[in-house]
């Protein structure tokens, strides 16, 4: 099968099996080794990319759902300043140990904070309930979230106005 595709911004044209999954062909076929394999059954996030603008487990999406769509993987990030602003604060945080969810986690909050810039603690641990670390306790990681949640706020109204 053949289908095309954006990724990462640039326009893409695969032939692979239907049911080859996104994160085989990412990682095997693509060479883009930063969304990880884990469980392979979409309950750890740490595969997260995002499939038209909303996150999603490349783990179970399969070559035949990609034709026409968009998709931002990790190494995708640093174009969106959502992304920018979550990298920063996590890594200011020290939210993670080993880093092998960090994108996972990237992926879901910058989708959260594109979708809702005002999100607030409870709506951004309702968002990571997909993500699983298994190093560390969250809660470094939900203070980077709100961090960055914060610093897309001054970013977009410096002033303090209110809207």
């Amino acid at each position: 099968m053949t289908v095309a595709f954006r990724l990462n911004g640039e326009a893409r044209q695969v032939s692979a099996p239907a049911e080859r999954r996104l994160i085989d062909l990412l990682r095997d076929d693509l060479g883009l080794t930063a969304a990880k394999k884990a469980c392979g059954i979409g309950r750890c996030g740490s595969c997260m990319v995002l499939l038209d603008g909303q996150p999603a487990n490349s783990c179970l999406l399969m070559l035949w759902q990609l034709d026409g769509r968009d998709i931002v993987t990790p190494e995708g990030l640093d174009a969106l300043p959502e992304a920018r602003a979550v990298r920063a604060e996590l890594a200011a945080e020290n939210a993670f140990q080993c880093g092998y969810c960090a994108p996972g986690f990237s992926m879901t909050l910058t989708a959260l904070l594109r979708a809702d810039p005002q999100a607030g603690e409870a709506e951004i641990r309702a968002a990571l309930e997909g993500n699983i670390c298994r190093c560390t306790g969250y809660h470094s990681i939900i203070r980077g979230a709100l961090a960055a949640a914060e610093a897309l706020r001054r970013m977009r109204n410096p002033t303090g106005d209110r809207p």
